[in-house]
């Protein structure tokens, strides 16, 4: 993996450890020279991860549509600024141009990321690897309803599988560089049965 896109927070959020998190993967980036896709922002973890890429060296794209440029919260000193013109073109072009996702703690942006890429591998759109960094817990309740919708009947097993967890970024790298996307098997033809009473 030489390009990985990162979800996170455009605020800094309330714990310390979620800033050092993300001056971790960003120093681990640089250690490992994997350049930065993100949302473009100089705010929040954002703002922390792509200055301490920056400063390392290593390339930064920040991917970003106008109506936030407008709002001027873009930043100014990062390689590659690319212009969208919508929220969903910005997503399509994170998945074209990365090798992997990460999810850092953050708000409704950060999960409506994550769950587009995570429904692209379910469609087999994308088989790249996906993974969470879960500081502090964070995403504990948003895993928890995961498993409580394969429990439902309304998540497969496999693709819930398909989602790479880890406390640390170390941790995390090991597991996504071993991934190997997950035979999807014939889950189509089984909700059709399904739905046709099968």
């Amino acid at each position: 993996m030489t390009r990985i896109c990162v979800f996170c927070g455009s605020s800094m959020g309330n714990k310390e450890d979620y800033r050092k998190a993300a001056k971790h993967v960003g120093e681990y980036f640089v250690a490992n020279n994997i350049g930065l896709v993100y949302g473009g922002a100089n705010v929040g973890l954002m703002k922390i991860i792509a200055n301490v890429v920056l400063d390392g060296g290593i390339e930064v794209i920040g991917v970003m549509p106008h109506m936030l440029i407008a709002k001027e919260v873009e930043h100014q000193k990062i390689n590659q600024l690319i212009r969208v013109e919508t929220m969903a073109e910005r997503k399509e072009k994170m998945v074209e141009i990365s090798d992997a996702f990460i999810a850092l703690p953050g708000g409704f942006g950060t999960f409506d990321e994550l769950l587009e890429v995570l429904t692209y591998n379910q469609l087999v759109i994308s088989d790249k690897p996906v993974g969470i960094l879960n500081i502090e817990g964070y995403f504990d309740k948003l895993l928890e309803f995961f498993d409580h919708a394969v429990n439902a009947g309304f998540v497969r097993k496999e693709h819930r599988n398909n989602l790479i967890v880890s406390s640390n970024i170390n941790g995390l790298m090991k597991k996504m560089n071993e991934f190997k996307p997950i035979v999807m098997g014939k889950w189509i033809e089984d909700i059709k049965v399904e739905s046709n009473g099968g």
